[in-house]
């Protein structure tokens, strides 16, 4: 007699053997912890805090919240609703498709950090505890009450047994799940639509932050929320989304970019937004050279200046050593990113027959000598050429079509200034850097730099020209940073040698464009540009920590890459190679007819 076993039906979620809590405390009790501290944490956001108002945000008020107030109750909020969902409250079932208590240890951990850092920053900055109101202590314990429930709930195994893969795997897999195979096409778009109006909104707010301790609270309810998201596994949910509307996700991506002026009342905000899309162009160029050739170059920032003096040079500034020469602007980003092109060629093209560290070595060299030449070029210790330290001021606004960028204009109801001018011009150059990186990387061209980024040897056995292949993704990024440095010298009115440098405390610069493309993720669209926008608040709004700042700000790096390597927003292929098969959480392999695949041992 054989004993036969029972396969489970396809649609069957997989339930996960569970470990016992850290903290002992029956599972309905801890439960009803994690609810009621939720509920009691956005609670507390409605009492006063402290007695007096010289800490920002006015959180002397009762009845109404204030400041960081906010924050702790849209961390209270999430967790409570993280709470319902795990008791089964219908309607709110998609909150947990994963079915685990990860979720509610994160979103309770984020009320309680953006809390007690608000209780601890009062007694810091107003001089001791004794300036916190009865709001106060109630709020931090508040905060307290979610964790401990948390951490008394059972946590999923994540052993060799292969549960956590297979649940993972039923979660990355939508057309496992009925209610997704029923999801009607214009469904999948209003969602999608629904989360890029609430991602435009939270950026606006960290944006919009008036003080450094606001900002702080932002960062810690928006990485935890994000992180609790990934682990319920409505961000694996949200991506297949995205893959089955890529055009029209990538459509109301640059709507909502569209839309971000005319939500600011300040053209400081705006300034701030155009100098992100820059510095995202930028590291979106060196993505190509980096991400998908796999070529380290530390000197990248130099090509960005290449173009912005050589948009000064032909843009009709009265300091211009070219005189009389005022070319438009469509001519001016040409001759910039031409410049730039060449630059790269005639740097890459002895160069890039090196690998590895050498490379790297030469790039940094070249960044430097492009640093020091236009700092020479001052008509007494070179060439007057570039009028040498003192850069080229003066650069007169664009104006195209007879649309003076300089001027604020009306539209619709709206005012935009000249950074929000600037700012729509960037999401356009923007729009076009994408197009080429996309259809670069899609190309033959881009298959042969994954190729050569992967193994040169075996690309070039295989009949690749290594060489020329990265050369042309040299030449190709080169162009990319000389577009977005045309705009650059008009946004700031000048071009003076400093900023083009490797390492500095604000960006641009080729460690932080570097970063920006390791940390957001190589090798994808989004992560540049999600990198370069992190890497370039954080300096601007952590100013308040003075010298303190660039520490905090490694500590930070040092953290992300210790938990994710592969950046933010992951390639595929990228977290394979930071992870084992058992770390990542993806399903075993098969074969093609979708059977268990038998290796030779077990055979």
């Amino acid at each position: 007699m054989t004993e036969t076993t029972k396969t489970p039906a396809p649609d069957a979620v997989p339930t996960p053997p569970a470990l016992r809590g850290l903290i002992r405390l029956p599972s309905s009790a801890a439960r009803a912890l994690v609810l009621g501290g939720g509920i009691a944490t956005a609670a507390s956001a409605f009492l006063a805090w402290t007695w007096t108002d010289e800490f920002p945000g006015d959180l002397t008020i009762n009845g109404y919240p204030g400041g960081l107030q906010w924050l702790t109750f849209t961390a209270g909020v999430l967790t409570a609703l993280f709470a319902l969902a795990a008791y089964g409250i219908r309607g709110l079932g998609w909150l947990l498709p994963a079915r685990n208590n990860a979720p509610l240890v994160l979103g309770a951990l984020g009320g309680f950090s953006v809390t007690w850092f608000t209780v601890i920053a009062i007694s810091v900055e107003l001089g001791g505890v004794v300036n916190l109101e009865p709001g106060g202590w109630v709020a931090a314990i508040a905060s307290l009450l979610p964790v401990i429930g948390a951490f008394a709930l059972p946590q999923e195994r994540t052993g060799t047994d292969g549960t956590k893969e297979a649940l993972k795997a039923y979660v990355a897999k939508p057309d496992r799940i009925p209610a997704a195979r029923a999801t009607a096409p214009w469904v999948q778009r209003a969602v999608i639509t629904v989360v890029t109006i609430i991602g435009l909104g939270v950026f606006t707010y960290g944006i919009d932050t008036e003080y450094g301790e606001l900002f702080v609270g932002y960062l810690f309810v928006v990485v935890f929320a994000m992180w609790a998201l990934h682990t319920a596994g409505l961000l694996d949910r949200f991506s297949a989304l995205v893959a089955a509307n890529r055009s029209f996700t990538l459509a109301m991506g640059f709507a909502a970019a569209i839309a971000f002026p005319f939500t600011q009342t300040d053209d400081h905000y705006a300034n701030i937004g155009v100098n992100i899309l820059i510095f995202g162009t930028v590291a979106l160029g060196l993505n190509i050279v980096v991400g998908l050739a796999g070529l380290l170059d530390l000197g990248y920032v130099a090509f960005l200046g290449v173009g912005a003096y050589t948009a000064a040079l032909v843009s009709g500034s009265e300091f211009s050593t070219i005189s009389g020469v005022h070319l438009p602007f469509w001519a001016s980003a040409l001759a910039g990113a031409a410049a730039s092109l060449v630059f790269g060629v005639l740097i890459g093209a002895p160069t890039l027959r090196l690998r590895g560290d050498y490379l790297a070595i030469v790039t940094l060299g070249f960044g430097e000598i492009f640093r020091i030449a236009v700092n020479n070029m001052d008509g007494q210790s070179g060439p007057d050429v570039t009028n040498g330290p003192n850069g080229i001021p003066s650069i007169p606004d664009l104006k195209i079509f007879g649309f003076n960028f300089g001027q604020a204009h009306d539209i619709g109801g709206f005012t935009l200034g000249r950074f929000a001018n600037y700012y729509l011009l960037m999401v356009l150059i923007m729009a076009i850097v994408v197009l080429v990186y996309t259809r670069a990387a899609d190309s033959r061209i881009g298959r042969s730099w994954i190729a050569i980024r992967e193994d040169e040897t075996a690309a070039t056995a295989m009949g690749i020209n290594g060489f020329r292949v990265k050369l042309i993704a040299f030449a190709l990024g080169a162009a990319l940073a000389g577009l977005a440095g045309t705009v650059s010298a008009h946004v700031t009115y000048s071009v003076v040698p400093t900023p083009y440098q490797f390492a500095g405390s604000t960006p641009p610069n080729s460690a932080f464009l570097l970063a920006a493309v390791v940390l957001g993720g190589m090798g994808t669209v989004a992560g540049p540009l999600l990198g370069a926008a992190l890497l370039y608040l954080l300096p601007e709004k952590l100013v308040f920590l003075q010298e303190k700042s660039l520490l905090a700000f490694g500590i930070a790096l040092i953290l992300l890459m210790r938990f994710r390597p592969e950046g933010i927003i992951a390639n595929r292929r990228r977290q394979l190679e930071f992870h084992e098969t058992g770390q990542l959480d993806v399903p075993k392999q098969t074969t093609l007819t979708d059977e268990p695949a038998v290796t030779k041992a077990g055979a």
